[in-house]
């Protein structure tokens, strides 16, 4: 195996879900695939909206949620990637609120550079995840090919009247984050090998924690909308929010939990290249964002929080709930009235 690198981050211009194709050719490229030759009442959540995953009717008491996710290598280690890309992509089922049942691998590998024993790694590190999610890694395909790619195809399911979108948010309802910011931060610090023994552990800890909480969430009427943050960072999957549910939102800047050791990291101007994508993507629906601010905004995360929406009403007893899942929970801002920005920053 001829030029193996010591490093899988060196196979990967962007990693994580920092590889994600940008939010406007995205747009392109869906708005000129044309329209569905069919509809089917039984599609309850699907390609017409932003969601996180597709949701599919079948019977009365049960939908299935399908979600598909993958990526380049956002860490060296094949254990850690597998197991990052796997809570990753679970994430999705959780997002709608629901029970993840089963998985399916996807994996890209360069056979005759990078040593099939590391590809093993990464399914091992996978199949951990999946064992603390409670579900199989059932199966799934791979080929040969000159980046390491890998990622999940999950299965969930979920009562069709309990499933949490990412467009049913109202106005004054409160926003929570279930994890801090700056994932993409700390791999970018990670991958040009400026990164502390800490904050490795740090980046480690909070994209292989499962946002299991949602499945949970799923039971609470009080919250009415939800989605995960990930590679458009919180402005980009907040502007989905708004866009779904017809309205605008108000951020308080100093309320964003961000992970320890990243504002040090942004002063020295490490982070993702695709930050500023986000943000040229976002910035015209966007007010009160000041310099280098729009780092926090629009840090692509891999294996982010998930982000909600809660009745403003059942504040005081959805606080408690949460202490009582020992889920930490971050107040970030409310939903208002749709007016001509979507997102204000307060500062």
């Amino acid at each position: 195996m001829e030029n193996t690198p010591k490093r899988l981050t060196e196979w990967s211009e962007g990693s994580g879900c920092g590889c994600k194709i940008a939010p406007a050719v995205l747009d392109e490229i869906l708005s000129k695939s044309g329209s569905p030759d069919f509809s089917d009442s039984n599609l309850l959540v699907g390609n017409s909206s932003k969601d996180d995953a597709a949701v599919y009717q079948v019977s009365p008491e049960l939908a299935v949620i399908n979600t598909v996710d993958f990526f380049t290598p956002i860490v060296d280690d094949p254990f850690d990637f597998g197991r990052i890309a796997a809570a990753n992509a679970i994430s999705d089922v959780y997002a709608m609120g629901g029970k993840p049942i089963f998985a399916n691998a996807i994996l890209s590998w360069p056979v005759e550079k990078l040593a099939p024993e590391l590809a093993a790694k990464v399914m091992e590190g996978a199949k951990a995840i999946c064992t603390a999610a409670g579900i199989g890694l059932a199966g799934g395909h791979s080929i040969a090919a000159k980046d390491p790619i890998f990622g999940l195809s999950v299965n969930g399911i979920i009562h069709p009247h309990k499933i949490k979108t990412n467009k049913a948010a109202r106005e004054g309802d409160i926003i929570y984050l279930t994890k801090p910011l700056g994932i993409g931060v700390l791999a970018t610090a990670l991958k040009r090998q400026k990164i502390s023994d800490a904050d490795y552990l740090s980046l480690i800890d909070t994209a292989c924690r499962l946002n299991s909480i949602g499945e949970i969430l799923g039971n609470h009427e009080e919250v009415h909308a939800m989605t995960d943050v990930t590679g458009f960072g919180l402005l980009g999957h907040l502007i989905e929010m708004c866009e779904g549910s017809e309205l605008s939102a108000q951020i308080e800047l100093h309320k964003l939990p961000m992970i320890a050791g990243v504002q040090e990291y942004i002063s020295q101007f490490i982070f993702p290249d695709n930050t500023y994508r986000n943000w040229n993507a976002y910035s015209a629906k966007t007010k009160g964002v000041v310099g280098m601010d729009l780092v926090k905004l629009c840090d692509p995360q891999t294996s982010g929080g998930l982000m909600l929406a809660v009745d403003p009403e059942n504040q005081a007893w959805f606080e408690e709930a949460m202490k009582q899942q020992h889920q930490v929970i971050w107040e970030i801002g409310r939903f208002t009235e749709r007016n001509e920005y979507l997102m204000e920053v307060m500062q």
